[in-house]
């Protein structure tokens, strides 16, 4: 089995497991959860294919099986549904234990410093394909919650969101090269902005908030239209 795989079995295997905690009971909400992810899935697929043809970044063969899906590796497919899996795991563990009293008094000042950073690094670095197309998503989400969905959950959405940073970091950081001689995700680095925490493009912290953010937006919609 490739890294690439091992590192998804492992990120996918706790939250499996504790799916079945009785307070959080997460396997509830598979059913209305399938559609927000297989979305982000559709999403990042089509961006991703598009992004591996066009050279802003590649795939190790050292580290990802040969197979390849609309130019991805099996690994890459694994990638858009575990993470968000993961990640919406630990919104809600939070839903379930926590109250959000602080953080939804912030979840405005958030939405226009989020939005901001968007609009100032779109104009900045227009030339940088990874950047423009991975902010301007975020973008989009974020005018659409903070002026239409106006949803009340974004609370506990912006605990969770800082709190999976530390995981996905971890995640991240290994696919691009903390932990091995090569990244296993090869940027360009003529399609990014160049700032990298450790070894993880910046951008990458903004892709975690679309990943998190979209199957939650259509998770709590479905929730509310039942």
């Amino acid at each position: 089995m490739s890294l690439y795989a091992w590192l998804m079995l492992i990120s996918f295997a706790g939250p499996l497991l504790l799916s079945f905690d009785k307070k959080v009971a997460f396997y509830r909400w598979w059913p209305k959860l399938s559609l927000g992810i297989g979305l982000n899935l559709l999403l990042f697929v089509i961006w991703d294919s598009w992004f591996t043809k066009t050279g802003v970044w590649s795939f190790n063969p050292d580290y990802v099986w040969n197979f390849r899906l609309l130019e991805l590796p099996i690994e890459e497919w694994l990638f858009f549904i575990v993470v968000p899996y993961a990640s919406i795991f630990i919104y809600a563990c939070l839903k379930a234990y926590t109250k959000d009293t602080w953080w939804q008094n912030k979840t405005s000042l958030l939405n226009y410093f989020f939005m901001a950073w968007c609009v100032l690094s779109i104009l900045i670095f227009h030339d940088k394909t990874y950047t423009v197309v991975n902010f301007s998503i975020a973008l989009i989400l974020l005018i659409l919650q903070q002026f239409f969905i106006k949803g009340k959950y974004m609370g506990y959405f912006w605990m969770a969101y800082f709190l999976h940073l530390l995981p996905f970091f971890i995640v991240n950081g290994i696919l691009t090269g903390a932990t091995t001689p090569s990244p296993v995700v090869i940027y360009n680095p003529a399609e990014i902005m160049g700032v990298r925490l450790y070894t993880i493009p910046i951008e990458d912290t903004i892709y975690a908030l679309t990943c998190l953010l979209l199957p939650i937006t259509v998770f709590e919609a479905l929730k509310k239209a039942k």
